[in-house]
């Protein structure tokens, strides 16, 4: 979305809703550094929906002590007291001029009623933060690191998600760290592996690769480094299911597919298509199932099944290395 001006955001309500916080704070302060661009000595007010009542709407229009112009905003709007709705829509029918009410509504159903009715109001702007899908989170870091004037390669950008996790604040912090650290280059796979490939999910997926690859002694090797260092082996079963589920889709994929199919069909980012492609050319549908049920037993096996957790994960590497067709 456009980043608003004054105008927009004074005189009306503007409905942040959804479900990822750090896009609706961001939001909030666009809104509000929108008005103070415009009124340096504007006054700015933060409340939540529960501490809201109909005396407190009322003072939304009456003139401040301190400035012609004003900025509300009221979080958590799924709390908005009963008796509070018929004033809040009456109020958002006429807004008042020199006022910008700021909304925000973190998702779900409750007071999704509220929403309805506030939507329909011709002085309602809503900004829409839906939650990402995992396709989503790679593109979200590049967005990030191009917002710092930074060039980041989609692998590198998968990598960085593997490494950080799903959580949008710790991919922006990770995303401006990297940037600032590297201004003048691309950021690749090998810049985020020297920054964070010690992280658990990081490691796990470069034993998957190794084992997927063929490559033993490598996918052993890894595999013993991580477990000395406290990686749990759940995030190796998680990687190599991951890895082996790609493959198997992208192996039962129609052909003729172009790229961008693929990758929907295995579940992947386009960019990994190239190395499901090279993976598939060693593996053959007997070894893939024998590879998946040493996955899921390994599995079941560092879940209580078995008492050493090293072994399973061991016999799993061997086993799927040793599957692929040779």
């Amino acid at each position: 979305m456009a980043k608003p001006q004054a105008s927009d955001v004074l005189g009306h309500v503007t409905l942040v809703t959804g479900p990822e916080e750090l896009l609706n704070q961001r939001a909030v302060t666009a809104a509000v550094d929108a008005v103070r661009a415009a009124d340096p000595e504007c006054e700015v007010s933060r409340t939540t929906a529960d501490q809201v009542g109909l005396a407190a709407l009322g003072d939304l229009a009456a003139p401040s002590l301190f400035s012609t112009i004003r900025v509300v905003v009221v979080l958590g709007l799924e709390d908005l007291p009963d008796e509070a709705h018929e004033g809040l829509l009456a109020y958002a029918g006429a807004p008042a001029d020199d006022v910008g009410l700021v909304l925000v509504h973190s998702g779900g159903q409750k007071g999704s009623g509220l929403l309805t009715k506030l939507r329909k109001a011709a002085r309602v702007t809503e900004v829409k933060s839906a939650a990402l899908r995992p396709s989503d989170f790679p593109r979200f870091v590049a967005s990030e690191v191009r917002s710092h004037g930074g060039r980041i390669d989609e692998p590198a950008a998968d990598l960085l998600v593997q490494a950080v996790g799903q959580d949008l604040r710790a991919l922006a912090g990770a995303a401006a760290q990297l940037a600032a650290d590297f201004p003048s280059e691309p950021l690749t796979e090998e810049v985020v592996r020297r920054y964070f490939g010690g992280r658990a999910e990081v490691k796990s997926f470069a034993i998957a690769d190794a084992a997927i690859y063929g490559r033993t002694a490598t996918a052993l090797e890894e595999l013993r480094w991580a477990l000395d260092n406290g990686t749990a082996p759940i995030l190796v079963t998680s990687a190599f299911a991951n890895g082996l589920r790609g493959l198997a889709r992208f192996a039962s994929a129609p052909r003729g597919l172009r790229d961008a199919d693929l990758a929907r069909e295995a579940g992947v980012p386009p960019w990994k298509v190239r190395i499901l492609r090279d993976q598939a050319r060693g593996w053959d549908e007997p070894g893939l199932a024998r590879a998946i049920t040493a996955v899921a037993q390994a599995d079941a096996d560092v879940k209580g099944a078995a008492a050493d957790s090293a072994y399973a994960l061991e016999r799993m590497v061997l086993t799927v290395s040793t599957a692929r067709a040779r």
